[in-house]
């Protein structure tokens, strides 16, 4: 039911972009026939601004039916109705007879339209907060709670008990610079943050259930995570269903976010590349690198990719260095 409504609004908007283009297009192409059809002042000084009126229609007109959710861009409709009501208010003080007419009929006309375009807006807004609205939704991101999920073919067991021993995350997790526990059960986590900034905070382990869920939350430091990891047998016996839910505050907030996003380091994708290299680590013993890929899979690096070159040769001193300093181990 709520998706035929929005489809509704959406086709009701896209209407009203259609009313914008015709208007649009007859104030750009015949200014001085639609001033004075509306009773406006024909004066020179009002058929030069009709054409600019008509061109702010036509971009009405362009956001409308240019977008899969043109609804939430009614609100455009809303402040230029604003401007021509107060255009015709002043025109209606200075004018009588049948020219007074034309610009009340016109003033009708307006409040009309002003009244559909404010019943779109509303709609659309009440879309935009209903709970699982994509709205919602991106401001659950910019929020930082992360969802992420990978298979691994190992048993659920084998997996789990690599994850446990958190100083092991760092040989995985790029972003990572170490992790230490403590007597008291706690542990210290070391990374590096947006823009080549170092951030630090202990986290303590909440719930812990072997082979099915480890939960934990920061105490204390700049940066607040909550988070669990959950492990499920996979279908058809492939291995090991992995899925990992953080929330995360950055100590930059939003500022950071847009960065560490603009540079390949927002959360959500190092969380990606670090289970698939935990997947690479549980199937093959190691992360695969190569020359162009020294960490293995990161987002940053995959954005400048290059093919693959040859380890340079070591120079020809350095390579009598060596063989200088063997000849010595050997004399000796």
């Amino acid at each position: 039911m709520s998706q035929e409504r929005d489809r509704a609004t959406d086709r009701l908007a896209r209407m009203l972009g259609l009313v914008s283009m015709g208007l649009g297009v007859a104030q750009v192409a015949a200014p001085g026939a639609v001033s004075r059809l509306g009773g406006v002042d024909g004066s020179p000084r009002a058929r030069a601004l009709m054409p600019l009126a008509g061109a702010r229609e036509l971009l009405h007109a362009a956001l409308l039916l240019g977008g899969r959710r043109p609804a939430d861009r009614v609100w455009t409709r809303v402040a230029g109705d604003a401007m021509d009501l107060a255009a015709l208010g002043r025109a209606v003080s200075g004018t009588q007879g049948d020219r007074r007419r034309r610009v009340m009929a016109a003033t009708a006309v307006v409040l009309a339209v002003t009244a559909l375009d404010v019943y779109t807006a509303a709609r659309a807004a009440r879309r935009r907060s209903r709970p699982g609205s994509p709205e919602v939704e991106q401001v659950a991101r910019r929020g930082m709670n992360l969802h992420a999920a990978v298979t691994v073919n190992r048993p659920r067991r084998e997996v789990y008990r690599r994850w446990r021993d958190v100083e092991n995350l760092p040989g995985f997790m790029a972003h990572l610079e170490s992790v230490s526990t403590t007597a008291d059960g706690r542990s210290h986590w070391r990374a590096r943050g947006p823009a080549g900034t170092a951030v630090t905070w202990n986290a303590k382990v909440v719930e812990d259930r072997p082979d099915e869920l480890i939960s934990w939350k920061s105490a204390g430091g700049v940066v607040g995570v909550t988070g669990s990891v959950r492990f499920a047998d996979a279908p058809g016996g492939r291995g090991t269903e992995i899925h990992v839910d953080l929330s995360y505050r950055l100590p930059t907030g939003r500022a950071g976010l847009l960065l560490a996003r603009l540079t390949g380091e927002h959360p959500e994708q190092q969380v990606r590349d670090d289970l698939r290299r935990f997947k690479q680590v549980m199937e093959t013993g190691e992360v695969v690198r190569s020359e162009g890929s020294p960490e293995g899979t990161r987002a940053l690096r995959q954005a400048r990719q290059r093919p693959a070159r040859p380890v340079p040769p070591v120079r020809s001193s350095v390579r009598a260095s060596v063989r200088s300093a063997r000849s010595a181990r050997s004399a000796h």
